[in-house]
């Protein structure tokens, strides 16, 4: 049964002259009994006596009206709440470490506090495992700082990122250097499957393979807490990860000759996700708010 049904047969018990009642609804009396109809053949029993052309309640028809009304109320108020309050719901997002760590929870924060009814899931994963989580539909939509071409997946820029080379070993600063003068030097890497990691052994080309990769991470404040205490170790990492240790200077960029790590961050989502008023807004935020907040970053 359909909530029209519904809304028509509570109109009958309260008017129960077809004619009358489509006047005031401005509706066609047939269309009227068509529905009528429907509602007792889904219930299998008539609801009014047919005397003359009035409609009478069957006592099963006023026992079906004690029953359903107050139900029916409910969901009308649901009905009338959920299109005025377009902006609640739950959604279900990953972000890739970088963006999920330092860049989301000020934006999520941002967005919930103003629209309250709202909840955000939100996991934390490395690139290509959220790739696969928007395929297989299993979050809403992902957030990403690599490169993404599958045919099924849209991709949506809202900003962009810089590696850095960092060191907590000063005297490296004190003049651009190129990445090979580095080379033999321990390096802290992220993890197989890390945008960050990626984008950096593609840039370095040949000169990767010379690389002493002397350990990988998987946490940020581990590797962050190694380059602290070990000034003969290097890493390349997000600019937003390491802005307040460079503020306090607890780590220093080492600036590189003829190479840039520079990349892209995405919103992706899969081709065929249906995009709600939520969906869209939520998009629509991170774009405005990313360019907002850190314009200077």
């Amino acid at each position: 049964m359909t909530l029209r049904e519904l809304e028509l047969f509570y109109h009958l018990c309260d008017n129960p002259h077809i004619s009358r009642l489509a006047k005031e609804i401005s509706m066609s009396q047939s269309a009227i009994s068509l529905a009528i109809k429907s509602l007792e053949k889904k219930l299998g029993e008539p609801l009014f006596d047919r005397v003359g052309k009035k409609l009478v309640l069957s006592e099963r028809g006023r026992l079906f009206r004690q029953e359903t009304f107050p139900h029916y109320l409910a969901l009308k108020d649901a009905e009338s709440h959920f299109q005025q309050e377009r902006l609640a719901g739950i959604m279900k997002i990953a972000s890739s470490k970088t963006v999920g760590n330092f860049i989301m929870p000020p934006l999520i924060f941002d967005f919930t506090l103003k629209n309250p009814s709202i909840t955000i899931h939100r996991e934390i994963h490395n690139s290509a495992q959220i790739i696969q989580m928007v395929r297989e539909g299993e979050i809403d939509l992902g957030i990403i700082e690599t490169e993404c071409d599958e045919p099924m997946i849209v991709k949506e820029k809202f900003g962009s990122d810089r590696l850095v080379v960092v060191t907590s070993e000063e005297r490296l600063t004190r003049e651009a250097l190129y990445i090979d003068q580095l080379a033999e030097k321990k390096w802290l890497l992220r993890e197989a499957g890390s945008g960050t990691r990626e984008l950096f052994l593609q840039e370095l080309g040949s000169i990767a393979e010379e690389l002493n990769i002397f350990m990988e991470f998987t946490e940020f404040e581990e590797m962050k807490t190694i380059l602290e205490e070990h000034r003969e170790t290097l890493a390349c990492i997000s600019r937003f990860v390491v802005e307040k240790e460079l503020a306090r200077r607890a780590l220093f960029e080492v600036a590189l000759k003829n190479i840039t790590f520079e990349r892209n961050l995405y919103i992706i989502y899969h081709r065929e996700k249906y995009r709600s008023h939520l969906f869209n807004a939520f998009k629509a935020f991170i774009k405005a708010r990313f360019t907002e907040r850190f314009r200077n970053a």
